[in-house]
């Protein structure tokens, strides 16, 4: 049997095991400390749902790639270091909001900078292909090319976990984004690289058969973490691993994850509004209120979700021509950032009238 024909057979029985793992997870984690992971907030700014879910997905994405790193090491030799600190770390600090253990944010934040920046700093994890000409110099510095990935990671962790409000909204999106990922390394014979994208695809998947249309289990923040660190993790490799791919497609990619938190958190301090708390004023919210009007707050709420990711993916299909080309990446990715605002503009109007 050939390698490829290994490859194919070990993710198709993965596949498998995550769908049984989510299963499982969904239908029992509502007993882990008598109900904790359960989500019965129905006051809170993002809360769309009308009966408690079981905030469990991070629990069955992370045993899922427990395994995946297992046998990924029996196929290949290799300890994926990276991506089991990054993991482990991201999905723990996750875990204590989701069993409702009582950090402030600001200080949930502060742990998360702590143990991402250990890890990105003595690995070290970095960011090789940068078409920015005066960041490269400083770049060499390996104190700021730490904090400047450890930026990277932290406005893509905390946009996965901002925009983790609607059914199947940020799974869709990660979706999305990895399957391009794996495209691009696949058409570079990245092959071994590509079967790690290809099983948090399978994971994403896995979970959306879950929470869409209909939930019966959500991410909670330990899931939006986990996957959101993840993808910034694959957004990095797949940079490095392909130089000559403009890093402004890879901004491109990520911009809505990006762009959402860092309008979010300026927007807040204009409205004199705390940034780290939420509130219902997202995009993905006041689209929501304008769906909601016309097909009812249990439609809205998927549909929303469908909306936005094929808004999302329109978007992005340029770059994906001119991904070679550095100054057109650049121009499309500030064109995007202009018509996030303009559409965001339009839809606040419309739900303030």
């Amino acid at each position: 049997m050939g390698t490829e024909s290994i490859e194919a057979s070990f993710l198709s029985i993965f596949a498998l095991i995550s769908f049984f793992i989510f299963l499982l997870v969904s239908k029992y984690s509502d007993r882990v400390r008598g109900g904790a992971l359960l989500d019965k907030d129905f006051s809170k700014p993002q809360a769309f749902h009308d009966i408690p879910v079981t905030r469990s997905g991070g629990i069955a994405a992370i045993i899922s790639l427990s395994i995946f790193f297992y046998i990924y090491y029996l196929l290949y030799a290799e300890v994926l270091y990276n991506y089991i600190l990054i993991s482990y770390s991201v999905f723990l600090v996750g875990f204590l909001d989701d069993l409702r253990i009582n950090i402030k944010p600001l200080k949930r934040l502060l742990l998360m900078v702590f143990l991402l920046f250990i890890i990105i700093y003595y690995l070290p994890i970095k960011i090789f292909n940068i078409d920015i000409p005066f960041l490269n110099s400083f770049m060499s510095s390996h104190l700021f090319s730490s904090i400047f990935t450890l930026l990277c990671f932290l406005f893509v962790i905390n946009g996965a976990n901002l925009i983790d409000g609607f059914n199947g909204l940020l799974t869709i999106n990660l979706i999305i984004i990895n399957i391009i990922l794996t495209y691009i390394n696949i058409n570079n014979q990245n092959l071994e690289f590509s079967i790690l994208l290809i099983s948090q695809i399978i994971i994403l998947l896995s979970f959306l058969l879950f929470n869409f249309p209909n939930a019966k289990i959500f991410l909670g923040d330990s899931g939006a973490y986990l996957m959101g660190a993840l993808t910034g993790l694959n957004t990095i490799i797949t940079n490095n691993l392909n130089p000559k791919i403009s890093s402004f497609f890879f901004c491109t990619l990520l911009f809505y994850l990006f762009f959402e938190v860092f309008f979010s958190f300026f927007r807040k301090l204009i409205q004199k509004k705390s940034p780290i708390y939420p509130d219902d004023q997202h995009l993905h919210m006041l689209s929501f209120y304008k769906i909601s009007r016309a097909y009812g707050k249990n439609k809205g709420n998927y549909l929303n979700s469908i909306i936005l990711n094929f808004l999302y993916l329109v978007l992005i299909t340029p770059g994906l021509y001119v991904l070679n080309d550095t100054q057109l990446s650049r121009y499309w990715f500030f064109i995007l950032l202009f018509i996030y605002l303009i559409i965001y503009s339009r839809l606040y109007r419309l739900t303030k009238n």
